[in-house]
C-alpha cells in the first residue's frame, strides 16, 4: 500500500465536509449523460462541485479502496482557482481551495 494513502483518505473526508459546509453538496446524483462527460473535470455537463462530489471522490475512494496506483500529478486546485474567478462566492470557496491545493501537494509527494 502507498504510504500516502492514509493522509489522501483523510484529505478526501475533508473535501467532502467542506462541499457540504458550503451548501454546494447534492442529494441527487446528475444525468447518467452528464456523468459520462469525456471533457476534462466534465465542464460541458457538471458544474466543478458536481465533478467533484460525483466524479472525483468516487474515484479517489475506488483506488484508495482497491489500492490502485495514484495518479502521477493533480492539478484540481489550478481548475478551482479558474472557476471560482469567475463567480462571486465572496470567498466562500478559498477553502475548498486549501483543501485541494493540499490534495494536488499529497498527490506529487515522494512515495
Amino acid at each position: 500500500m502507498d504510504m500516502r494513502f492514509p493522509k489522501i483518505a483523510d484529505q478526501l473526508l475533508l473535501i467532502e465536509r467542506e462541499l457540504r459546509l458550503q451548501g454546494w453538496w447534492d442529494e441527487v446524483a446528475p444525468s447518467t449523460e452528464a456523468l459520462s462527460s469525456v471533457e476534462p473535470f466534465s465542464v460541458d455537463m457538471l458544474d466543478f462541485e458536481q465533478w467533484l462530489q460525483w466524479i472525483f471522490l468516487p474515484r479517489m475512494k475506488t483506488i484508495l479502496e482497491q489500492n490502485l496506483p495514484l495518479p502521477n500529478a493533480s492539478g484540481i486546485q489550478e481548475m478551482a482557482e479558474m472557476v471560482f474567478a469567475g463567480r462571486n462566492v465572496q470567498g466562500r470557496d478559498r477553502q475548498l481551495q486549501v483543501l485541494l491545493k493540499e490534495f494536488d501537494l499529497l498527490i506529487t509527494a515522494a512515495r
